[in-house]
């Protein structure tokens, strides 16, 4: 397909902007050509330049959810960022069990949830590792995505060979798991622990309540300075007092937000409100 004029490139990048604060690169112009490409086919566009044409024409409807969409980054992978988890598994969830043995409720907020492999890491590591909570406690794992499309397909719990290949132990593929064609298909008990619900980050928080662990790993990177000091100032209102704000190996609060305490668990960093 044909090249985008840098016109019709700024426009693309506002749109997305505009939509869910994520800031495009002028760099990155190869990227928006690369991933506008499927959607131009998708609705019938003979090129990129008709494709910015249409989205010009319809600006605030499907397509530009498309569009936007396509643009979102969502590279994710079953216990991505091993470290953490051996700090999840063996530090911070028997810490917070301890702290929330009157109450008996846990809370957890994946929100980037792409295709749901961060959820259902988790979910999968309480039942193996924590039964008894799991069965008589009440645990909450909410994921949230910008991208209905992605939602729909962590939702469903059906993974490539290649996706179950990258991350997951064998043994939870075993247990967890059922093939079906050329899929993997997740089995209930573990799709009914996770709720998948739409949300802007940008926009309102409505429906999350206070959160012991909070996932936001690989967010704030695709973020403006002024947009990193909104959410992770929102975040602080919805995270409980001694709860874990999880980000990217690559992201910090310093600089950011002083009001975050680092907290190391074992090999991984964790922030607290």
């Amino acid at each position: 397909m044909s090249a985008l004029s840098s016109a019709d490139v700024d426009y693309v990048r506002q749109i997305v902007r505009e939509t869910s604060a994520i800031v495009l690169d002028l760099s990155k112009t190869y990227l928006v050509e690369s991933r506008l490409a499927p959607v131009a086919r998708q609705v019938g566009a003979s090129d990129l330049t008709d494709l910015v044409a249409k989205l010009r024409r319809d600006s605030s409807g499907k397509l530009r959810d498309m569009v936007v969409d396509a643009m979102t980054t969502n590279e994710t992978s079953f216990y991505r960022d091993p470290p953490l988890w051996v700090a999840m598994e063996q530090e911070i969830i028997p810490g917070l069990i301890k702290a929330r043995s009157k109450e008996r409720s846990l809370t957890f907020w994946s929100a980037a949830a792409s295709s749901g492999q961060e959820s259902y890491s988790l979910a999968m590591m309480l039942r193996d590792r924590f039964p008894d909570v799991v069965a008589n406690w009440n645990v909450r794992i909410i994921a949230t995505d910008l991208s209905a499309d992605m939602l729909g397909r962590a939702a469903a719990g059906r993974y490539t060979q290649l996706e179950v290949n990258r991350g997951l132990p064998a043994p939870r593929l075993v247990r967890y798991f059922e093939r079906s064609g050329t899929f993997w298909q997740l089995k209930d008990e573990i799709r009914e622990m996770v709720e998948f619900r739409a949300m802007n980050l940008v926009k309102p928080w409505p429906f999350i309540p206070y959160c012991d662990v909070l996932f936001m790993r690989n967010v704030l990177i695709y973020f403006d300075q002024a947009t990193k000091q909104q959410i992770l100032s929102r975040c602080r209102t919805v995270l409980k007092p001694d709860g874990h704000l999880i980000l990217g190996t690559s992201e910090t609060t310093l600089n950011i937000d002083p009001s975050y305490q680092r907290v190391v668990s074992g090999n991984a960093t964790t922030y607290r409100p």
